[in-house]
């Protein structure tokens, strides 16, 4: 057992979930500003190997373990979370303007599944004040990507505008861009999941994209909740507009299978499950993608991965890059090493 698992995860599970996040950013960075600190740290945290390194979308990746959208929405901790290990980090989502999203508490541990249920509603400064932070010094050697969606306010029929503009502001700044349409807390956001809308997005995002002498890579985040139909429609899509590649998967709004007692669940509410109960779920959809399109697919496969083998079993199933946050809750930061140290060992 860790010094995390022993001391800091009772600790921090006694606390609010949403407030326990702040507290253990905050104490991460005024860590490092001790000297010698943040030395210790990489020591303690970072595992460098030349045969983790890997080059995907034209980019190189020091390992293939990043950071998932949504623990770092305005780029605020990216350069402490790099500490941690990860070969990425993907900030966001954020959308033009700021919103507070969804009313508090709208984060929840299910601690008998290793899960969250969330209903943040990207709550983000706004895409201008993402901009500010990315105008900082970048950790060497680390990829960042863009998660963009749109604000509650804007209907979807005007949805497009609110994806441009963020495409436009982060395109000096990032190495990736991700298209979120997939979040289940902003109301009717997974309508732009259906074909003819998420086609007429994706083709007006890459037709701004190759504007640019060299165009930025774009991905699209799918939820787990696609039947094959819709599955065999994303591939469609993919292939139609050219864009990358997709991440697969985000948070489930189903409730299936859950040890945790119903009536907790139901006293929840709304939200994203995400976590160990994913995990299955987000590896067949891998795995579906991956099979379908002959290998030719480009994934990064995120849900439920809280040890080595979850990642290595995403890795197998098709992905070729993998994230995780939910894990990082439960298993807490050794987790990048540990994932690293088991691709190593394979």
């Amino acid at each position: 057992m860790t010094f995390y698992q022993n001391v800091l995860k009772p600790i921090l599970f006694r606390i609010a979930p949403e407030r326990a996040h702040h507290i253990t950013v905050a104490l991460l960075k005024l860590g490092l500003a001790i000297p010698g600190v943040g030395s210790a740290l990489r020591k303690a945290y970072q595992l460098e190997d030349a045969r983790l390194e890997c080059h995907f979308l034209g980019l190189k990746f020091k390992n293939p373990v990043g950071l998932a959208a949504g623990f770092d929405k305005d780029g605020t901790h990216y350069q402490a979370m790099a500490t941690l290990g990860f070969g990425f980090v993907e900030l966001g989502t954020v959308t033009p303007k700021p919103q507070d999203g969804n009313p508090q508490p709208r984060l929840f541990r299910l601690p008998e599944d290793e899960a969250l249920i969330n209903r943040m509603g990207f709550n983000n400064a706004g895409v201008d004040a993402l901009v500010e932070q990315l105008k900082k010094p970048r950790p060497q050697g680390l990829v960042i990507g863009g998660n963009i969606g749109k604000n509650k306010s804007t209907p979807n029929e005007k949805a497009l505008l609110d994806y441009l503009y963020c495409f436009d502001r982060l395109f000096p700044f990032v190495d990736y861009f991700v298209v979120n349409v997939s979040s289940p807390n902003t109301p009717d956001l997974r309508a732009l999941q259906e074909k003819e809308p998420l086609t007429e997005l994706l083709t007006a995002l890459q037709q701004k994209n190759h504007e640019h002498r060299i165009p930025t890579p774009i991905l699209l985040k799918i939820a787990p909740d696609l039947n094959e139909q819709q599955l065999d429609d994303i591939l469609e899509i993919v292939q139609t507009t050219g864009i990358a590649g997709v991440i697969a998967t985000n948070t489930t709004i189903g409730r299936e299978g859950l040890i945790s007692a119903m009536a907790d669940v139901e006293e929840i509410g709304a939200g994203g499950l995400s976590g160990h109960p994913l995990r299955e779920r987000a590896t067949e959809v891998i795995r579906y993608l991956h099979q379908k399109s002959e290998g030719n697919l480009f994934i990064i496969g995120v849900g439920g991965i809280a040890s080595a083998q979850d990642a290595i079993e995403k890795l197998e199933a098709g992905a070729s890059l993998v994230q995780v946050y939910s894990g990082l809750v439960y298993a807490g930061p050794g987790l990048v090493k540990e994932i690293c140290a088991g691709i190593l060992a394979k």
